[in-house]
């Protein structure tokens, strides 16, 4: 099939999917999944194997080369590797990627990388045990370390470490996290608290922005010079003088919006063109039903090509208007306007 490369009404391709395989998670991070208990997707609903893989095929007709798993949690998903497995074997897939919290990776990370997953990015924002059981409410650090520790061995690329940098929560560490990324050899990535749908506790106030985080890093570590970006991907990369690299994400006091190319999907099959988008279009009936890849690839083009999402940028500019996105009570009507149903 050769379909025309897909541009939307801002001219942006569509270059990067992003899988939700699972809705559930096995922590509780307050800016992603403020409730204690939720009622999660019905087996019946969640997208198989086989389905995913066949809309990944037809995403990739359009143009799309980057494919990042992620949950909720993707290590909950019942043995994840038979579909990196599938989606390693599409020749058109260039970069395929998970994000995980990293509490099964210790378990996990022989059967995904052996399947061909390529890259790997853990969730990760303080080093402090107690901090850490505080911000995820119910999570045990050491088996994320444990788990980095197997998954580095294994990762045929550099792992990423992302750290969401709060004002008052954790940013008395942004600089020993830093230390500890460069000598373990990952990358870490500082990411703004973001205002997105799950974020009830959101204020601006907290938001440590990317010229505050730049200034504390040269302090203590000199000034970083700037590395090369990765394609359309929106962290600022920076060098360390014989250290090596880290990035940050200034997600909310600089958008990326006028680059963005991903695309998402959820685990029941729901597509949404921007994380801050309230309404999603529904694929996973047609998908259920069998449709053809042709099919799904019309389905797919006819959603990218009258996309106009600029949720960030739109964010940005109401200023000092700005609160928080939705309320617990909205979003227990609403669940999938959540961050952890969309991928993050």
């Amino acid at each position: 099939m050769d379909l025309p490369i897909l541009q939307d009404q801002y001219q942006r391709p569509m270059r990067a999917l992003r899988i939700s395989v699972t809705d559930q998670c096995n922590l509780r991070c307050g800016y992603c999944m403020p409730e204690e208990s939720y009622t999660w997707l019905p087996r019946s609903r969640i997208l198989r194997y086989g389905q995913i893989t066949e809309l990944v095929r037809a995403a990739t007709d359009l143009g799309v080369t980057k494919v990042r798993l992620t949950g909720g949690e993707p290590l909950l998903r019942k043995e994840l590797w038979r579909l990196v497995e599938q989606l390693a074997a599409i020749d058109a897939i260039q970069d395929l990627a998970m994000t995980t919290n990293g509490v099964l990776l210790k378990e996990h990370s022989a059967d995904i990388f052996s399947a061909g997953l390529q890259r790997l990015t853990v969730s990760l924002d303080t080093l402090r045990p107690e901090r850490f059981k505080e911000l995820t409410r119910r999570g045990d650090l050491s088996r994320v370390l444990a788990g980095l520790q197997v998954a580095q061995e294994l990762c045929p690329t550099p792992i990423k470490i992302n750290c969401v940098a709060m004002k008052g929560v954790n940013d008395d560490e942004l600089e020993s996290m830093l230390d500890w990324a460069l000598t373990e050899g990952f990358e870490l990535r500082f990411i703004e608290y973001m205002d997105v749908a799950g974020a009830t506790g959101w204020s601006n106030a907290q938001v440590l922005p990317r010229a505050e985080i730049l200034h504390r890093i040269e302090k203590t570590f000199g000034a970083p010079t700037p590395a090369p970006k990765e394609g359309a991907a929106p962290a600022d990369r920076f060098h360390i003088d014989g250290r090596g690299s880290f990035g940050v994400i200034a997600s909310t006091s600089s958008p990326f919006c006028g680059t963005c190319d991903r695309v998402r999907l959820t685990a029941d099959g729901t597509l949404y063109t921007c994380l801050y988008s309230e309404e999603g279009t529904d694929l996973g009936t047609a998908i259920r039903a069998g449709h053809t890849r042709e099919q799904l690839a019309q389905q797919l083009a006819a959603i990218w090509t009258q996309r106009k999402d600029r949720g960030a940028e739109e964010r940005l500019a109401l200023a000092d208007e700005r609160g928080i996105l939705a309320t617990a009570s909205h979003l227990r009507t609403r669940p999938g306007w959540e961050m952890h149903t969309k991928g993050g």
